[in-house]
């Protein structure tokens, strides 16, 4: 009887290769997964950046904006009985991004040429989170652009917001030059500036400065008791200002020592 004999069974090479192949293969395409999904994860990253970007630069101009003319608000100060009754008076509300507000009075001549200055100038200043007080050298550039960019110390005036102090050019000894103003009142976060051509004579020209000051009313303190405190209690201390301008005590002598020390 024939006898059949099986295949004997051999453990050949090929089969481990095949199996470090498939692993090989798993390794790779783990990587090659990890590589895609960092990749992912970078670009998500830089999408978001640059959506950042984009968003702070829209941004800035408006953050540079700095002062706006106010178009919608209203008036909140007013000059009562005004000595400029033969003046163009024009009333202009400025805007800051971050709070604050200024109110600025002028009065021109009628006859006024383009490019003089105006015969007045009453700054009421309510500062936000861009405080930035005014300084002398800011008062000069408004008196006039072209002119230079200081001023001294002219003595002092008192006034129903007390004290104020005056400043004038350099050197000006010219009795009919203009005077310039500047009242700081910290408990009520409010800056009054501004200057005066009216006048022959230095004397006249600091009445006139005290009257204009002791006229500035109220019309409306918004949502800020403080400011409407100040002006209750400086009313009380409001002297008569007549056409030849205030009382004699009401503006302390134009021989007063000038103030030292930075404004």
């Amino acid at each position: 009887m024939r006898s059949f004999r099986t295949t004997p069974s051999y453990n050949t090479p090929i089969h481990p290769a095949l199996t470090s192949f498939a692993d090989e293969c798993c390794a790779t395409l783990a990587r090659l997964f990890a590589y895609v999904g960092t990749l992912a994860l970078i670009a998500i990253v830089g999408v978001h950046q640059w959506d950042q970007l984009q968003m702070r630069e829209a941004a800035e101009p408006a953050a540079k904006a700095g002062w706006s003319v106010a178009l919608r608000s209203y008036p909140a100060f007013a000059v009562s009985q005004s000595d400029f009754l033969e003046k163009t008076a024009t009333y202009e509300i400025l805007r800051h991004p971050e709070g604050g507000r200024k109110d600025i009075m002028r009065w021109a001549a009628k006859d006024e040429k383009p490019g003089e200055m105006p015969v007045a100038e009453l700054e009421i200043y309510r500062p936000g989170g861009e405080f930035n007080p005014s300084r002398p050298a800011d008062i000069a550039a408004r008196m006039d652009p072209k002119g230079g960019s200081e001023l001294e110390s002219a003595g002092i005036i008192d006034s129903k917001f007390g004290a104020v102090t005056l400043l004038r050019r350099p050197g000006d000894a010219d009795p009919r030059a203009c005077l310039a103003f500047l009242k700081r009142i910290d408990e009520s976060s409010l800056q009054i500036s501004g200057w005066s051509c009216q006048g022959d004579a230095l004397p006249a020209r600091r009445a006139a400065i005290s009257c204009l000051l002791s006229r500035l009313i109220l019309l409306t303190a918004g949502n800020e008791p403080k400011l409407a405190e100040l002006f209750a209690r400086a009313e009380l201390r409001r002297a008569a200002c007549g056409p030849a301008g205030p009382s004699p005590d009401w503006v302390t002598s134009a021989e007063n020592p000038l103030l030292r020390g930075g404004l």
